[in-house]
């Protein structure tokens, strides 16, 4: 949350400290409730936004003492009506070990590989945004074109492998190949998919990448957009990317939710 006064764990630029503190935890059920938290303020974030289409959509994060499991959201609850007590604890075969719905077997398929592949993931997003899914038909990477967009130079991918709903792991096994050690994934003919070492970082990346390809498109319906240069590219992406950048660029987001919607820590 933000702040008014200079603290240990508070980043400083220019040696003046920036308003938002990283997360430190006594305990692992003091960890597992801010990573709760946060994720019932990205689904709120997801749910102002617009990124719900009907029952679609999913945020996990890892459970910190039990890393096979990942808390999600119920299946079918509205985005903007999320909070900590809906949230789901699912294992690595699709049971729910607590909470009340069932879980979205698509979120399952995908979300269960992707935790299992990559160690370093803690969460990860995914929904039919309007941007994200008319991006996606297109069946190509985002181009250079802004400094928002960079964040995703060379850290994206695409899956073009669409055989319908994911409902069985052997395809969400197959878009954590496809993923590898990238930060993103545009699934051709589905949408948008984001990973991050938090929760912060996923939603931002989510944020920033349907963005993206809402730019995009105004850009190319306006005429032809001109692109970066690579060594341009390559070295505004390694100013604005990384864990760290995606964190700091998602707390004014978490801040104003929270101010906002403070039932949803509930």
């Amino acid at each position: 949350m933000a702040g008014g006064n200079t603290r240990s764990n508070s980043p400083t630029f220019a040696d003046k400290p920036i308003p938002y503190d990283i997360p430190e935890f006594k305990d692992i059920a003091s960890e597992r409730r801010h990573r709760k938290q946060r994720l019932a303020a990205a689904f709120r974030i997801f749910g102002k936004f617009g990124f719900s289409e009907g029952v679609a959509g999913h945020i996990t994060v890892r459970d910190p003492e039990h890393d096979a499991c990942f808390w999600v959201n119920p299946f079918g609850l509205p985005f903007s009506h999320i909070s900590v007590s809906d949230l789901l604890l699912v294992n690595h075969t699709g049971q729910v070990i607590q909470g009340d719905y069932a879980v979205n077997q698509a979120a399952f398929a995908i979300h269960s590989e992707l935790h299992m592949a990559r160690p370093d993931v803690v969460a990860a997003a995914h929904s039919h945004s309007l941007h994200g899914k008319a991006w996606s038909s297109l069946g190509r990477l985002l181009d250079p074109i802004t400094q928002d967009s960079c964040v995703f130079h060379g850290d994206h991918v695409l899956f073009d492998d669409y055989t319908g709903v994911v409902n069985d792991p052997e395809e969400g096994k197959r878009i954590a190949y496809t993923l590898g050690d990238k930060s993103a994934a545009i699934l051709r003919n589905h949408g948008l998919l984001t990973v991050g070492g938090s929760v912060d970082a996923a939603t931002w990346l989510f944020v920033t990448m349907e963005r993206s390809c809402q730019a995009q498109l105004l850009a190319e319906a306006a005429g032809t957009p001109v692109l970066m240069d690579e060594e341009t590219a390559a070295a505004t992406h390694r100013q604005v990317a990384g864990n760290f950048a995606s964190w700091f660029s998602a707390q004014p987001l978490f801040d104003q939710i929270l101010r906002e919607q403070p039932d949803l820590v509930n």
